[in-house]
């Protein structure tokens, strides 16, 4: 058997003894989280135009951040009482009557579109698919281009 010595001061401030722990709040202080005491803010969606270099080759990168809102892949009436908020993006190209949902938080990129003229409307959706903000973003795939 062997005894596990710990230095006076240690024993001092009662680490050693359970029976005399203080809790977390009392040594650090109160928790940095607490709820909202006003509603939040809208959420808003900035989406910058695409990138230069890579639109030189045909390939669209377009990045993009929410204000107020988190995007995360979690989806569904319950996700909506979540604080704070929480939702994803809508993406449509062109007028497409379909668009699909992203929740990575990662740039949108595109390849493979035809030379010309072209337009991504992002929405800001929040975990039950409704929108919130939107924006639109047009630009030019150059003829010149390669579309690998």
């Amino acid at each position: 058997m062997f005894r596990i010595m710990l230095p006076a001061a240690l024993l001092a401030l009662g680490v050693a003894n359970p029976a005399s722990a203080q809790s977390a709040a009392e040594i650090v202080g109160p928790a940095a989280v607490a709820p909202l005491a006003a509603p939040q803010p809208p959420a808003r969606l900035i989406v910058d135009p695409p990138l230069a270099g890579p639109l030189a080759d045909g390939k669209v990168f377009i990045q993009y951040r929410a204000e107020n809102l988190r995007i995360v892949p979690v989806f569904g009436a319950k996700a909506l009482n979540v604080t704070p908020r929480i939702g994803h993006i809508h993406v449509e190209v062109d007028d497409a009557p379909w668009h699909w949902a992203d929740a990575s938080g990662e740039p949108v990129i595109l390849v493979g579109l035809p030379a010309g003229p072209h337009k991504v409307r992002m929405t800001l959706a929040d975990a039950n698919h409704r929108p919130l903000d939107s924006k639109t973003v047009s630009f030019v795939v150059p003829a010149t281009a390669s579309h690998h």
